[in-house]
C-alpha cells in the first residue's frame, strides 16, 4: 500500500549511481546501445486489421520495409522489395494477376504471397528458368484483438501468447486505441513511458490531471513482477519546502483530490502497462527506423457487457482525445527532442537503469548474435 506524506522538506542531494556505474554514455549497456532498431526476436503490433485489405500497405518495422496485404482472408507480410531490380512490391502500379500471388509492376515478376517463391516471370514466358530460384522473404503474421502482429526474428517464431499481455488475450475484453507514427528513437519512447520523474512535472497542467493533486516527488523502487518490471512507490510527497527557494507547489483550490492509484510496468520488447482500477492502458514503441517509431496505444477493459459498453463510450468521447491525445502529446514533444547520450542521471532514473539492465540481461538473442557470442568466447578461451 502506498503511504501518503504531506508537507515535508526535500531531502538533501546525494550522489547515486542509479543502478549503474555512473557513466554518462551507454557503454554500461552495450546491447541496449546497439538496439537503435529494436530486438527482432519478438512479436510486434504494426497495424489495425481493419485497415489491411486487397491493396498493399507499405510499413517499416525494425528498419525493414514490409508490404502487408490481405489475401483469401489472411494477412500476408512480405519484404517490400522485388529482388529483380529493387522496386517496391507495394508500388501502386503492382497488381494481383493470379490468385494467391502478387506481381511486381516493373517486369511482372510474380511471387506466391504465402511462401514468397517466384512462381512466374511473366515477361520471360511460362517456362522461365528463374522461377523457383528466387524468393522474397515472408514474415509470420497473427491477427488478434483487431491488430496485425508481425514476427521479424531470424529464428523460429516464439509462441504468440508469450509476447502479448494476458489482458489482450481475453476474448471478452473491449480493446480500443490509436496507432500513429512519431519521430524519435523507440528507446526514448519506452524510457519516457516508464520514467517516474517526468509525469509529476511535465503533465502537471494537463487536462487529464488538471483537477488532482500531483506529487512533487516520490520514494520509489523498481521490482520484478513476472515478465514485467514495476514501479513501486513507497511514499509520495505532495508538497515540499526547498531550502533558499520556498514552498512548492502553490496551493490551488481546484486540486482537491489525489489521483487514481496506478500500477506502471514495462516488459520486453518495449511494452508499457498502466493498470487503473477497472481498465489497463498499454503502449508499444515499435522502431521503424533509428529516427522514428510506430506508437501503439491501447485501452483494455473487461468488467462485464454493460460496463464494457460504457467504457467504450467513455473512450471515444473523452479518453481518446484527452488521454491518448493531449496528455500523451506532451510525451511526444519530449521524445522528439531527447538527445542522449551523453546524459547525467539522478535518483528517479532508477526506472530507466533497471529497464536497461533487464534489456541487457534478458532480451532474446538472434541466432546470429548467439553464433557471434560463441565465436567471441572461443577467441577469449584461446588467448587465455
Amino acid at each position: 500500500m502506498t503511504d501518503t506524506v504531506g508537507d515535508k522538506q526535500a531531502p538533501p542531494a546525494r550522489q547515486t549511481t542509479v543502478g549503474g556505474p555512473g557513466r554518462r554514455d551507454w557503454s554500461t549497456w552495450p546491447r541496449y546501445e546497439a538496439a537503435a532498431l529494436g530486438f527482432r526476436e519478438y512479436w510486434y503490433p504494426v497495424a489495425w486489421s481493419r485497415k489491411i485489405g486487397k491493396k498493399p500497405r507499405a510499413i517499416q518495422v525494425l528498419g525493414e520495409k514490409i508490404m502487408l496485404i490481405r489475401d483469401g482472408g489472411a494477412v500476408r507480410a512480405l519484404h517490400d522489395r522485388c529482388p529483380h531490380r529493387g522496386v517496391p512490391l507495394s508500388h501502386e502500379m503492382s497488381s494481383q494477376e493470379f490468385p494467391g500471388t502478387w506481381s511486381c509492376c516493373y517486369h511482372g515478376w510474380t511471387f506466391d504471397l504465402e511462401t514468397g517463391v517466384l512462381v512466374a516471370a511473366i515477361t520471360d514466358g511460362p517456362e522461365s528458368p528463374i522461377c523457383g530460384k528466387v524468393t522474397v522473404r515472408t514474415y509470420p503474421v497473427e491477427e488478434a484483438r483487431g491488430l496485425v502482429w508481425v514476427w521479424l526474428g531470424d529464428g523460429p517464431a516464439h509462441p504468440f501468447a508469450e509476447d502479448v499481455p494476458e489482458e489482450l488475450l481475453d476474448p471478452d475484453a473491449v480493446v480500443v486505441g490509436r496507432i500513429t507514427v512519431r519521430d524519435g528513437n523507440w528507446r526514448f519512447g519506452a524510457e519516457n513511458g516508464f520514467d517516474d520523474g517526468h509525469a509529476k512535472w511535465l503533465h502537471r497542467n494537463a487536462l487529464w490531471t488538471k483537477r488532482v493533486k500531483m506529487p512533487v516527488w516520490s520514494e520509489m523502487k523498481v521490482i520484478r513482477d513476472g515478465p514485467w518490471i514495476t514501479r513501486r512507490k513507497d511514499k509520495m510527497h505532495y508538497s515540499a519546502s526547498f531550502p533558499g527557494l520556498g514552498d512548492f507547489p502553490k496551493k490551488k483550490w481546484y486540486r482537491r483530490r489525489e489521483g487514481n492509484k496506478t500500477k506502471v510496468s514495462l516488459r520486453l520488447p518495449g511494452t508499457l502497462r498502466v493498470k487503473y482500477a477497472e481498465w489497463s492502458h498499454f503502449e508499444w514503441w515499435v522502431a521503424a527506423t533509428a529516427e522514428n517509431h510506430t506508437y501503439v496505444q491501447l485501452a483494455v477493459m473487461n468488467q462485464g457487457k454493460w460496463r464494457n459498453r460504457r467504457f467504450w463510450l467513455y473512450y471515444w468521447t473523452w479518453a481518446r482525445w484527452v488521454f491518448h491525445g493531449m496528455f500523451n502529446d506532451e510525451d511526444r514533444l519530449m521524445v522528439e527532442v531527447t538527445d542522449a547520450p551523453p546524459e547525467r542521471l539522478y535518483r528517479p532514473d532508477v526506472s530507466l537503469t533497471e529497464w536497461r539492465r533487464m534489456v541487457e540481461e534478458e532480451a532474446r538473442r538472434s541466432p546470429v548474435e548467439v553464433v557471434k557470442e560463441r565465436q567471441a568466447e572461443k577467441r577469449r578461451a584461446k588467448h587465455d
